[in-house]
């Protein structure tokens, strides 16, 4: 019995004792200072998908964050729009059916004609492939000007540019997560959205 209360004094002594984590930090420290690293959790790895420290890794993971992000706020806008009842006029297809006539959310899916369907697919193919890429080798990570488009960017100064691009993927980041809360809703039927009803 002496022997089991001196084993559990010893292991709670060493529960308190400070660990060792200098190896394992290391790499996550590289990206530390990184852009989107910001408080309460700074730099938010839970999976370790960059634990390495492969800067590579790292970049490619920032572009398809940055490329989801910027999906995800069209479609919370999007999403919106026409829940606000707002559509195109005219008409859909030669049939006659309006855009009016296409309802919100998942039903539109199966509301649009076989040939809008494939239209809207081969669209965003071809802006996949064509448009939203980086061709010049820009100055950041989802830099898709491509040395045509500058909107005053090069104005701006290196601090305000770093803001920007902060917000940017800060309110991607938020999008991903609104768009997502909206179609789990509307799936379970309950409206984030007063006024809505998906019965």
């Amino acid at each position: 019995m002496k022997l089991a209360i001196l084993f559990s004094v010893i292991a709670s002594a060493f529960a308190f004792a400070p660990a060792n984590t200098d190896s394992k930090s290391t790499a996550l420290n590289a990206f530390e200072e990184e852009l989107g690293s910001q408080p309460p959790l700074g730099f938010f790895d839970p999976l370790g998908l960059v634990s390495d420290g492969n800067q590579a890794n790292f970049d490619r993971l920032r572009y398809v964050e940055i490329k989801h992000g910027r999906v995800s706020m069209l479609a919370v806008v999007g999403y919106l729009i026409t829940e606000a009842g707002v559509r195109l006029p005219g008409n859909i297809d030669l049939a006659g059916d309006s855009f009016g006539d296409i309802p919100s959310g998942f039903k539109a899916i199966s509301a649009l004609p076989g040939g809008g369907l494939l239209q809207l697919f081969a669209f965003v193919g071809l802006l996949e492939i064509f448009v939203m890429k980086d061709i010049t080798g820009g100055e950041f990570i989802g830099d898709f000007r491509n040395g045509f488009i500058d909107y005053g960017w090069d104005k701006l100064d290196k601090g305000t540019q770093t803001e920007k691009r902060a917000i940017e993927l800060n309110q991607g980041r938020a999008a991903m997560m609104g768009i997502l809360a909206l179609m789990v809703h509307e799936k379970l039927g309950v409206s984030l959205l007063p006024g809505v009803s998906y019965n």
